[in-house]
């Protein structure tokens, strides 16, 4: 016996490890997303639950508008194998940098040298070396183009005027490379940038206006300048199978630039004119046309999708149902989270992820989105109505899922019997919820870049493998 007790005690002491390292294992589960920490899970007094979902996938006709700061996507997507294709154009004005100033010194002398469109280039989604043709056009001025309104992605097309001014066709992955700028008396490297040289006859015509009052005079002011010219029109050709995006806001690389020869005091020089864009007034229209596996199961008439397809704003949603939680006995709710998990779909590696998901709730009615403001960080709602990838979900974690704790919402449809909402998931650019707790609408930032990321998740239904199955799982203990 005593020759047995020392291997009765390593077993003993290996059998206590393993419930240790187990227990804090299913802690760090469930604690990965920045909450409190839950006690162990022994079968005994907490328990540890999946419920099904019901999933069912849906076009979301978003009412994000484009703001003066955000990257605006411009290009052409036609071979996404999961998703099918997508549009990209964009709009903005540009204005003078003074008023009323005249730019071009010396009217009678100013001699146009080239026209330029330089655009500065933020990032990219989709196949870098796939080439890309964009074409500029002006604005027209009766296409209800403005400075005053904020447009949908979803916006019609704006009508232009006039032919082509100009386009340029490039390779997405060499708008990281420097290139070699050379004008007389100035030698520049220029990298991170479009520039696309269109006709001289603009340039022209904008020699042709002045500082007065009259209708020519689009120097005077900020109006008369766009009563003068109303703004751009970038629009991509249907080639290629990528996005890039733009930063019309960003006055160092985005302008119009006017080169030019001056006689001034009898000095002969060359010289260039700027213009900006400088106030609100930029669209940028995308257009998805569904196909493949998400067409299919746009359309399939199925309440319960086994695939779940989302791709970012503009473009999909999935209604969430939880009927189970209409049933769950009284019980106190350590955690309650939703796991969902990405599927492998075709050419993942050119079409990435979204950079966030984000989840909220929706009433009987389906007229008011509300947040899950009782599981965010309270003190960045108070403040400013933030958005915490940590403490709520939304980011991919390490164990390639995404979660989001919906612990006290769950807790209060059990114990309060408060209404069991659709839940609904998406992937916005900025997301409009309605706040319960400090009765206002939440303005919440997911990602700066619209039409950036698709993913394929397993739905509520999926049956090839379980663990891969949206689900809600739920950490409680009886009362």
């Amino acid at each position: 016996m005593k020759k047995r007790t020392p291997a009765l005690s390593l077993i003993a002491i290996l059998v206590t490890v393993a419930i240790v390292f187990s227990a804090c294992r299913k802690i760090n589960e469930a604690t990965e997303l920045g909450g409190d920490l839950i006690p162990p899970i022994d079968n005994i007094s907490t328990f540890e639950t999946y419920l099904d979902v019901e999933t069912d996938n849906k076009i979301f006709n978003d009412s994000t508008k484009v703001y003066y700061n955000d990257y605006l996507a411009l290009g052409h997507i036609g071979n996404d194998p999961e998703f099918g294709a997508t549009h990209a154009d964009a709009y903005f004005n540009v204005s003078s940098i003074a008023y009323p100033y005249y730019p071009f010194i010396n009217k009678d002398s100013a001699f146009i040298d080239s026209v330029v469109l330089s655009l500065s280039y933020n990032s990219y989604y989709g196949d870098t070396n796939s080439f890309q043709t964009l074409r500029v056009f002006e604005i027209d001025q009766m296409a209800g183009f403005n400075d005053t309104s904020l447009y949908k992605y979803n916006q019609a097309d704006f009508q232009t005027t006039g032919g082509e001014l100009g386009s340029k066709t490039f390779q997405i992955k060499k708008l990281k490379d420097s290139i070699l700028h050379i004008r007389r008396g100035d030698t520049t490297k220029l990298a991170n940038v479009i520039r696309i040289p269109l006709t001289n006859l603009l340039g022209q015509r904008f020699i042709g206006y002045d500082t007065t009052r009259t209708a020519n005079g689009a120097y005077n002011n900020d109006s008369a300048f766009k009563k003068a010219f109303r703004g751009l029109a970038i629009k991509a050709d249907n080639t290629g199978n990528a996005l890039t995006y733009i930063t019309p806001a960003d006055p160092s690389k985005t302008s119009l630039i006017v080169y030019f020869r001056v006689t001034n005091k009898g000095i002969k020089d060359t010289i260039s004119a700027e213009f900006t864009h400088r106030t609100q007034g930029q669209a940028n229209i995308i257009k998805r046309t569904p196909n493949f596996g998400w067409a299919t199961y746009l359309n399939n008439g199925i309440p319960n999708d086994n695939l779940v397809y989302l791709q970012s704003v503009p473009g999909s949603y999935t209604s969430i149902k939880i009927p189970g939680l209409d049933t769950f006995r009284n019980a106190v709710i350590h955690r309650a989270e939703l796991v969902v998990t990405p599927l492998a779909s075709t050419l993942e590696g050119i079409y990435s992820k979204p950079i966030g998901l984000f989840l909220d709730h929706i009433n009987s009615n389906a007229d008011t989105a509300f947040t899950f403001d009782v599981d965010m960080d309270v003190q960045a709602i108070q403040a400013d109505f933030d958005y915490n990838f940590t403490s709520f979900g939304g980011g991919l974690r390490s164990d390639s899922t995404y979660r989001f704790k919906i612990s006290k919402y769950v807790q209060d449809i059990i114990t309060l019997k408060a209404p069991n909402h659709t839940l609904r998931l998406f992937a916005p650019v900025r997301a409009f919820v309605f706040s319960k707790r400090f009765n206002a609408i939440s303005q919440m930032y997911i990602s700066g870049q619209p039409a950036y990321g698709r993913v394929v998740l397993g739905g509520g239904n999926y049956a090839i493998n379980p663990e891969k199955r949206m689900r809600l799982r739920i950490v409680y203990s009886k009362l």
